[in-house]
């Protein structure tokens, strides 16, 4: 099945969508993801129902059928290897990866992909901490981290995941030594979101604005076993 790049921005949009929500999507959420207008939008959905693709619900939104969702997983795959050798071999910095992967995702061949992976090991997260399908394309296990926001002063935890939309978030969050796989303990949350913690990567305690935290997922320190 032949698909435009466009067509496939929207698969991924709404797989990564029902993953955060685990629901049905809505025009809106899908337009804001985006950055297109809801009739945009409707056109779209319109197009990749006929192609069996999505399922659509009048009011309540849509989710992916299992093609769409397996067209989405191979984009998806695509994507995050390509930021993890854009990243590793090409020294490109994590705020940049996100933007040169979307223009390469879709004109890779399967062939390239697995040189890709092979060169990389076989990664099963990208650098910003996000699963990478295998290449099976079996949904991978979703996360158990939560934003940093929703844990307390006093509490350590370690940085899983951090979304990778926004270069000047990223940025700011490495500056800091906000990266996967350090861990942050909680000294402050103020009543207005602003969460203050210290990384055991950085020289100085950071600051995270509520927009900013919003992009930090986090987990607690697995125990060890003695």
């Amino acid at each position: 099945m032949m698909l435009s790049d466009v067509m496939e921005d929207y698969l991924k949009a709404i797989y990564q969508l029902q993953r955060d929500h685990d629901e049905r999507i809505k025009t809106s959420e899908i337009a804001e993801a985006l950055d297109v207008t809801s009739p945009t939008v409707t056109s779209m959905l319109e197009k990749l129902e006929d192609r069996g693709l999505v399922d659509r619900e009048k009011y309540r939104g849509v989710t992916l059928t299992d093609e769409g969702e397996t067209v989405a997983l191979e984009v998806v795959r695509h994507h995050r290897l390509l930021e993890a050798y854009l990243t590793e071999h090409l020294d490109y910095d994590w705020s940049e990866v996100h933007a040169e992967a979307d223009r390469l995702e879709h004109h890779i061949s399967e062939d390239f992909e697995q040189r890709v992976a092979d060169a990389l090991g076989e990664p099963t997260v990208d650098p910003h901490g996000s699963p990478i399908p295998s290449a099976d394309l079996e949904p991978p296990e979703r996360p158990d981290g939560k934003s940093v926001t929703e844990f307390s002063e006093g509490d350590v935890v370690v940085v899983e995941e951090v979304a990778d939309r926004d270069p000047e978030v990223l940025s700011y969050l490495a500056n800091h030594g906000v990266e996967p796989g350090v861990e942050l303990e909680i000294l402050e949350v103020a009543p207005f979101g602003m969460v203050t913690a210290r990384s055991s990567a950085g020289e100085e305690d950071v600051s995270l604005p509520e927009g900013v935290a919003h992009h930090v997922r986090v987990s607690p320190p697995t125990e060890v076993e003695s």
